[in-house]
């Protein structure tokens, strides 16, 4: 045998997997390809399966039918794109007539070039490989115009695009202004934006092309999380915001994989476009498309092709290393809340988004790697514009970065008596059994609670945060009702596996508690799962379990009682008690007066409040509220970003103390801009005030 058939002989898996993507290529199938050979069929299929190699004569007829350099079997060598076999491959649509107007997946998130950075970054750590390395994370955008923006366009076949989604941009409907508006722009400006996201340690997109797999999961499939064990996502949502971010929903991606397909590792590329029903030349088409290799046995389906480099360079696709992951491409990226608007905003969404939601994954204990990093860089026509900054947690939460790596490196302390002190506690969580575990028991997981002095210059003071798993923030609320003279602090819950113990009920907790989270993963609290999974009592142990949270914080920041003096008159100690006291009821409610306010450069409302109070002994203890007013429905709520007191009042986080006996207070109030469900400049700022009055929801 010679060379080439040795090498075959030696590796035959390797070169029926070859020969399989040559005959896909061609659109041949295994029966015609052992006609032109004169061999039978389950010849053929033994060689693509690896179970059999082909005489060399054979193999060097098999190249010359499917028009193949001579020598290409030993050395893989792949077609090149440019020969025209990666095309678009669009879904006809629906034969009963059915319509989808647009993906719905991508409308259960408020939508925000945050929430993208946030479902991206929770499914990469979801999927990190080796568990002794951080995942990494590289957001990148970068606007490209001219000849730049000429060679994508060809690379991604562009112009055989357009006319799809063009017949896509009806106006009548909501992802048809979309497209046309970003039609529009592209055309007016000449610049296309790119937002490329990256990740390395994390297994990539394996599996086959159809069925289940990580790679069918994301890429051809809608609500399939494919998620096993501990994941922080549960519902298969979360990529459809990577899409929502395109003006297009066009990605191009190309993964690394931790487990080979085909026989392959690297640059497995495909790409997908989100468009609505629409019809062109007389052909209706369902929406999706998919940029790959024919199928030829699927009608108008494509699959993932092996790209060469010079392609994945074309398609700004070029990986920083031969660590498994992925990298998606969002072609015509944008911040679909519109609060950003140029590199430089949205560099700052990003970087405050990731240390917002993914700090205390940052933060490693002495001697280890955290389970993340993360950065951020923009470019424009390949120069910088801002430099690539790595999302320092210690810059954005010292105080509670301070807490989890106290917790990482076991130096908590039993009470706070230093600014630097951290404080442990465990706080009880009971986990019903499943409604499935006939004859099960309650078990107890016990989460860890860490209470930390705020800093002197913390904006927002007195707050909870709590997490799971991977340590993505979760649970982020005010705690109200603390007394008199307590510590201004910060407080972080871990809870399920992120306490470390490795206990089985640290298990049972994180289903628990994934199980209570909405799509959004935003709270703790009673959800269709949670009650259709776990047997009766769930929802109450879960209330059990905040209010214990909330009563642990309380104490923990408590001040210390006074030494009692022998003999001291007991009003004496009554009257120097910091417990607070009941409050007498009073007629009427204290009300807004008047509210004026700007929206300044930032995108945030700036508003003065006065308020009327009504007349008692005792302090009136508000929260108030900003809501953006709509002409029907809800009057969706935003946070504030900024308190300050004017008259009659203190501010201790978001909530007023109104003085004793007065009349009325003033304060005002700086909205935060990240939380707007609309620009600011587009709706009307409503403040409504409620009892600070905290029910342990």
């Amino acid at each position: 045998m010679t060379q080439d058939g040795e090498d075959i002989a030696r590796d035959p898996e390797a070169f029926g997997a070859w020969l399989g993507r040559q005959l896909r290529r061609k659109g041949m199938s295994q029966s015609e390809l052992a006609t032109a050979l004169d061999v039978t069929r389950a010849a053929v299929s033994a060689w693509i399966t690896g179970r059999a190699t082909p005489r060399i004569d054979k193999v060097q007829a098999i190249e010359e039918i499917l028009d193949l350099a001579a020598g290409s079997s030993t050395t893989r060598d792949e077609v090149p794109e440019s020969s025209g076999y990666v095309s678009w491959h669009h879904r006809l649509a629906h034969s009963d007539g059915g319509r989808e107007l647009g993906n719905a997946a991508a409308f259960a998130f408020d939508s925000s070039l945050a929430i993208t950075a946030r479902e991206a970054t929770q499914n990469s750590l979801d999927e990190r490989h080796d568990e002794q390395r951080p995942v990494r994370m590289r957001f990148t955008l970068h606007e490209i115009t001219g000849e730049r923006l000429r060679r994508l366009q060809e690379a991604i076949r562009w112009d055989d695009l357009v006319p799809h989604v063009e017949a896509a941009g009806d106006s009548k409907q909501k992802v048809g202004r979309m497209l046309a508006d970003g039609l529009h722009e592209l055309r007016e400006t000449g610049k296309l934006l790119l937002l490329r996201i990256d990740d390395y340690n994390a297994n990539g997109l394996t599996g086959p092309e159809y069925d289940d797999g990580r790679f069918a999961a994301v890429v051809r499939r809608q609500l399939d999380s494919h998620k096993k064990g501990p994941a922080g996502g549960s519902f298969g949502l979360g990529k459809a915001t990577i899409w929502g971010a395109s003006r297009f929903g066009l990605v191009i991606v190309n993964s690394t994989l931790s487990d080979p397909h085909e026989n392959l590792r690297e640059r497995r590329m495909i790409g997908r476009i989100d468009l609505p029903w629409h019809e062109l030349n007389g052909v209706q088409y369902a929406g999706p498309a998919w940029l790959g290799s024919s199928d030829p046995t699927r009608e108008s389906a494509a699959r993932s092709w092996w790209a060469g480099e010079r392609t994945v360079e074309e398609l700004y696709l070029t990986r920083g290393s031969s660590d498994p992951g992925t990298s998606f491409l969002i072609v015509g990226a944008h911040d679909p809340s519109g609060e950003a608007i140029t590199l430089e905003e949205m560099h700052t969404v990003l970087v405050h988004g990731l240390a917002t939601d993914f700090w205390a994954s940052m933060i490693a204990g002495r001697g280890q790697a955290p389970m993340l990093e993360a950065s951020v860089a923009a470019l424009r026509d390949g120069q910088v514009v801002v430099a690539e900054e790595r999302v320092d947690p210690y810059r954005y939460e010292p105080a509670r970065a301070r807490a989890v790596r106290a917790f990482l490196d076991r130096t908590t302390a039993p009470r706070l008596t230093k600014s630097d002190d951290v404080v442990e506690l465990s706080v009880p969580l009971t986990v019903p059994p499943r409604k499935t575990e006939t004859g099960a028991v309650p078990i107890e997981h016990r989460a860890v609670l860490l209470v930390t002095p705020a800093a002197e210059d913390d904006q927002k003071p007195n707050r909870l945060v709590g997490m799971r798993g991977t340590r993505m923030t979760v649970l982020d609320r005010p705690v109200t009702g603390t007394p008199l003279g307590s510590t201004r602090f910060q407080a972080v819950l871990l809870a399920g596996i992120a306490t470390k113990a490795e206990l089985p009920a640290d298990e049972a907790a994180e289903a628990f508690l994934r199980a209570a989270e909405p799509p959004e993963h935003n709270d703790w609290k009673p959800t269709e799962d949670l009650t259709s999974t776990y047997a009766r009592g769930a929802t109450t142990r879960l209330k059990e379990f905040r209010k214990a949270i909330l009563a642990m914080v309380r104490g923990a920041v408590k001040p210390a009682e006074p030494v009692e003096q022998e003999g001291a008159p007991s009003v004496l100690r009554d009257l120097t008690s910091l417990e607070p006291l009941p409050l007498p009821r009073t007629k009427g409610y204290p009300t807004v007066k008047s509210a004026t306010g700007e929206v300044d450069e930032m995108g945030a409302w700036r508003i003065r409040v006065e308020i009327k109070l009504p007349e008692r002994e005792d302090a009136w203890v508000l929260r108030p509220l900003l809501r953006f007013a709509t002409r029907s429905g809800p009057k969706p709520e935003a946070r504030w970003a900024e308190l300050s007191a004017e008259s009659n009042c203190e501010v201790s986080g978001d909530v007023l103390l109104c003085a004793a006996r007065e009349r009325s207070a003033v304060f005002t109030g700086v909205s935060d801009v990240a939380s707007h469900p609309v620009a600011g400049r587009m709706a009307i700022a409503e403040v409504d005030l409620v009892q600070a009055k905290d029910t342990g929801r």
